[in-house]
Protein backbone atom coordinates (compact mmCIF):
# COMPACT_ATOMS: atom_id res chain seq x y z
CA UNK A 1 0.00 0.00 0.00
CA UNK A 2 2.98 2.31 -0.58
CA UNK A 3 0.93 4.58 -2.86
CA UNK A 4 -1.84 5.14 -0.31
CA UNK A 5 -2.15 8.65 1.14
CA UNK A 6 -4.59 9.41 3.95
CA UNK A 7 -5.21 13.01 5.01
CA UNK A 8 -6.75 14.25 8.26
CA UNK A 9 -7.51 18.00 7.99
CA UNK A 10 -7.60 19.68 11.40
CA UNK A 11 -9.15 22.99 12.43
CA UNK A 12 -9.64 24.91 15.70
CA UNK A 13 -12.15 23.17 17.96
CA UNK A 14 -11.66 19.69 16.52
CA UNK A 15 -12.33 16.71 18.82
CA UNK A 16 -9.01 14.89 19.01
CA UNK A 17 -10.37 11.35 19.39
CA UNK A 18 -12.23 11.83 16.11
CA UNK A 19 -8.88 11.65 14.32
CA UNK A 20 -6.43 10.13 16.81
CA UNK A 21 -8.50 6.93 17.02
CA UNK A 22 -8.64 6.38 13.25
CA UNK A 23 -5.04 7.61 12.92
CA UNK A 24 -3.84 4.99 15.39
CA UNK A 25 -5.59 2.22 13.47
CA UNK A 26 -4.84 3.28 9.91
CA UNK A 27 -1.22 4.17 10.63
CA UNK A 28 -0.64 0.42 10.91
CA UNK A 29 -1.42 -0.15 7.24
CA UNK A 30 2.00 -1.07 5.84
CA UNK A 31 3.39 1.67 3.61
CA UNK A 32 0.49 4.06 4.08
CA UNK A 33 1.36 7.74 4.21
CA UNK A 34 -0.67 9.51 6.88
CA UNK A 35 -0.79 13.31 6.73
CA UNK A 36 -2.25 15.41 9.54
CA UNK A 37 -2.63 18.96 8.29
CA UNK A 38 -4.02 22.34 9.21
CA UNK A 39 -4.41 25.65 7.37
CA UNK A 40 -0.93 27.13 7.25
CA UNK A 41 0.42 24.21 9.26
CA UNK A 42 -0.46 26.04 12.49
CA UNK A 43 -0.68 24.23 15.81
CA UNK A 44 -4.15 23.03 16.73
CA UNK A 45 -5.43 22.88 20.30
CA UNK A 46 -8.03 20.22 21.00
CA UNK A 47 -9.55 19.64 24.43
CA UNK A 48 -6.37 20.67 26.22
CA UNK A 49 -3.92 18.91 23.91
CA UNK A 50 -1.89 20.81 21.33
CA UNK A 51 -1.00 19.12 18.06
CA UNK A 52 2.12 20.51 16.44
CA UNK A 53 4.39 19.71 13.51
CA UNK A 54 1.34 19.62 11.23
CA UNK A 55 1.53 19.75 7.45
CA UNK A 56 0.33 22.86 5.64
CA UNK A 57 -3.04 21.94 4.16
CA UNK A 58 -2.42 24.19 1.16
CA UNK A 59 0.66 22.15 0.24
CA UNK A 60 -1.11 18.79 0.31
CA UNK A 61 -1.62 18.18 -3.39
CA UNK A 62 -3.91 15.15 -3.31
CA UNK A 63 -4.96 12.13 -1.29
CA UNK A 64 -6.59 8.76 -1.68
CA UNK A 65 -8.57 9.02 1.55
CA UNK A 66 -9.84 12.30 2.97
CA UNK A 67 -10.97 11.82 6.56
CA UNK A 68 -12.62 14.86 8.17
CA UNK A 69 -12.97 14.76 11.96
CA UNK A 70 -15.69 16.57 13.87
CA UNK A 71 -15.78 18.80 16.90
CA UNK A 72 -17.38 21.93 18.31
CA UNK A 73 -15.34 23.93 15.80
CA UNK A 74 -17.35 22.44 12.95
CA UNK A 75 -19.62 25.49 12.69
CA UNK A 76 -16.75 27.91 12.10
CA UNK A 77 -14.92 25.48 9.82
CA UNK A 78 -17.93 25.09 7.50
CA UNK A 79 -17.99 28.85 6.96
CA UNK A 80 -14.21 29.32 6.67
CA UNK A 81 -13.85 29.92 2.94
CA UNK A 82 -10.10 29.27 2.81
CA UNK A 83 -10.36 26.03 4.80
CA UNK A 84 -13.33 24.80 2.78
CA UNK A 85 -11.53 25.57 -0.49
CA UNK A 86 -8.85 23.06 0.50
CA UNK A 87 -11.43 20.51 1.62
CA UNK A 88 -13.27 20.83 -1.71
CA UNK A 89 -10.01 20.59 -3.66
CA UNK A 90 -8.86 17.42 -1.90
CA UNK A 91 -12.34 15.89 -1.88
CA UNK A 92 -12.70 16.34 -5.62
CA UNK A 93 -9.75 14.03 -6.30
CA UNK A 94 -9.99 11.61 -3.38
CA UNK A 95 -10.87 7.97 -3.94
CA UNK A 96 -12.73 7.87 -0.61
CA UNK A 97 -14.59 10.70 1.13
CA UNK A 98 -14.82 9.90 4.81
CA UNK A 99 -15.58 11.51 8.13
CA UNK A 100 -16.10 10.92 11.82
CA UNK A 101 -18.80 12.54 13.95
CA UNK A 102 -19.72 16.07 12.78
CA UNK A 103 -16.94 15.93 10.21
CA UNK A 104 -19.71 14.79 7.87
CA UNK A 105 -21.18 18.30 8.09
CA UNK A 106 -17.93 19.73 6.74
CA UNK A 107 -17.84 17.06 4.06
CA UNK A 108 -21.48 17.79 3.22
CA UNK A 109 -20.62 21.47 2.81
CA UNK A 110 -18.53 20.53 -0.24
CA UNK A 111 -21.75 19.47 -1.98
CA UNK A 112 -20.37 16.00 -2.62
CA UNK A 113 -22.69 14.29 -0.13
CA UNK A 114 -25.91 15.56 -1.71
CA UNK A 115 -28.18 12.58 -2.35
CA UNK A 116 -25.80 10.29 -0.47
CA UNK A 117 -26.46 8.27 2.68
CA UNK A 118 -24.34 9.40 5.62
CA UNK A 119 -24.30 9.55 9.38
CA UNK A 120 -23.15 11.87 12.14
CA UNK A 121 -23.14 12.19 15.93
CA UNK A 122 -26.69 11.49 17.13
CA UNK A 123 -27.20 15.03 18.47
CA UNK A 124 -26.34 16.76 15.21
CA UNK A 125 -27.39 14.36 12.46
CA UNK A 126 -30.47 16.37 11.42
CA UNK A 127 -28.15 19.21 10.46
CA UNK A 128 -27.06 17.14 7.47
CA UNK A 129 -30.52 17.60 5.94
CA UNK A 130 -30.03 21.13 4.56
CA UNK A 131 -27.30 19.66 2.35
CA UNK A 132 -29.62 17.07 0.83
CA UNK A 133 -27.92 14.22 2.65
CA UNK A 134 -29.93 11.06 3.33
CA UNK A 135 -29.43 10.80 7.09
CA UNK A 136 -28.85 7.16 8.00
CA UNK A 137 -28.51 5.38 11.32
CA UNK A 138 -25.38 3.36 11.98
CA UNK A 139 -21.95 3.41 13.55
CA UNK A 140 -20.53 3.29 10.04
CA UNK A 141 -22.52 4.13 6.91
CA UNK A 142 -21.33 3.58 3.36
CA UNK A 143 -22.70 4.93 0.11
CA UNK A 144 -20.30 4.25 -2.72
CA UNK A 145 -17.02 5.99 -1.97
CA UNK A 146 -18.56 7.95 0.91
CA UNK A 147 -17.92 6.27 4.27
CA UNK A 148 -18.98 8.11 7.41
CA UNK A 149 -18.70 7.26 11.09
CA UNK A 150 -21.05 8.24 13.89
CA UNK A 151 -20.06 10.10 17.02
CA UNK A 152 -16.45 10.18 18.26
CA UNK A 153 -15.80 6.56 19.35
CA UNK A 154 -17.50 5.28 16.20
CA UNK A 155 -14.31 6.49 14.57
CA UNK A 156 -12.66 3.25 15.68
CA UNK A 157 -15.33 1.11 14.02
CA UNK A 158 -14.96 3.32 10.97
CA UNK A 159 -11.18 2.90 10.97
CA UNK A 160 -11.29 -0.90 11.01
CA UNK A 161 -13.87 -0.76 8.22
CA UNK A 162 -11.45 1.39 6.22
CA UNK A 163 -8.49 -0.92 6.84
CA UNK A 164 -10.56 -3.86 5.58
CA UNK A 165 -11.55 -1.82 2.52
CA UNK A 166 -8.02 -0.65 1.78
CA UNK A 167 -5.89 -3.61 2.79
CA UNK A 168 -8.18 -6.58 3.48
CA UNK A 169 -10.01 -8.09 6.43
CA UNK A 170 -7.04 -10.18 7.56
CA UNK A 171 -4.98 -7.07 8.27
CA UNK A 172 -7.98 -5.30 9.81
CA UNK A 173 -8.58 -8.16 12.23
CA UNK A 174 -4.87 -8.43 13.01
CA UNK A 175 -4.72 -4.73 13.90
CA UNK A 176 -7.89 -5.10 15.96
CA UNK A 177 -6.30 -7.89 17.96
CA UNK A 178 -3.02 -6.04 18.30
CA UNK A 179 -4.84 -3.03 19.71
CA UNK A 180 -7.10 -5.29 21.80
CA UNK A 181 -10.20 -3.55 20.53
CA UNK A 182 -12.90 -5.53 22.31
CA UNK A 183 -15.30 -2.96 23.74
CA UNK A 184 -17.03 -3.80 27.00
CA UNK A 185 -18.17 -0.45 28.40
CA UNK A 186 -18.96 -0.22 32.10
CA UNK A 187 -22.30 1.48 31.38
CA UNK A 188 -24.96 0.93 28.76
CA UNK A 189 -25.32 4.67 28.20
CA UNK A 190 -23.55 5.08 24.87
CA UNK A 191 -26.59 5.90 22.74
CA UNK A 192 -29.82 7.85 23.17
CA UNK A 193 -31.74 4.58 22.97
CA UNK A 194 -29.97 3.00 25.94
CA UNK A 195 -28.97 5.92 28.17
CA UNK A 196 -31.10 6.60 31.27
CA UNK A 197 -33.60 9.41 30.57
CA UNK A 198 -31.98 11.77 33.09
CA UNK A 199 -28.55 11.27 31.46
CA UNK A 200 -29.95 11.89 28.01
CA UNK A 201 -31.68 15.05 29.21
CA UNK A 202 -28.51 16.32 30.86
CA UNK A 203 -26.39 15.75 27.77
CA UNK A 204 -28.98 17.35 25.51
CA UNK A 205 -28.92 20.34 27.85
CA UNK A 206 -25.15 20.63 27.64
CA UNK A 207 -25.29 20.60 23.86
CA UNK A 208 -28.24 22.94 23.48
CA UNK A 209 -26.08 26.05 23.63
CA UNK A 210 -24.25 25.10 20.46
CA UNK A 211 -27.31 23.76 18.66
CA UNK A 212 -28.68 27.04 17.29
CA UNK A 213 -25.32 28.34 16.09
CA UNK A 214 -24.43 25.09 14.38
CA UNK A 215 -27.85 24.85 12.77
CA UNK A 216 -27.37 28.37 11.49
CA UNK A 217 -23.91 27.52 10.18
CA UNK A 218 -25.24 24.44 8.38
CA UNK A 219 -28.03 26.43 6.76
CA UNK A 220 -25.63 29.17 5.68
CA UNK A 221 -23.14 26.65 4.27
CA UNK A 222 -25.98 24.98 2.37
CA UNK A 223 -27.11 28.37 1.05
CA UNK A 224 -23.60 29.05 -0.24
CA UNK A 225 -23.70 25.77 -2.11
CA UNK A 226 -26.97 26.74 -3.76
CA UNK A 227 -25.75 30.13 -4.93
CA UNK A 228 -22.34 28.78 -5.90
CA UNK A 229 -20.26 31.09 -3.76
CA UNK A 230 -19.79 32.79 -0.38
Amino acid sequence: MSDLTIVFPLYPGVTHLDFTGPHQVMSRIPGAKIIVASAGGVDIEADGLTFTGLADLSKVEACDVLCVPGGFGTSAAMLDEAFMAHIKRLAAGAKYLTSVCTGSLILAATGLLTGKRATCHWAWKDQLKPFGVIVTEGRVVRDGNVITGGGVTAGLDFAFTMVAELAGETLAQSIQLGLEYSPAPPFNAGSPDTAPPEILAAVRGMMSGAMASRQGAAEEAARRLEVGGP
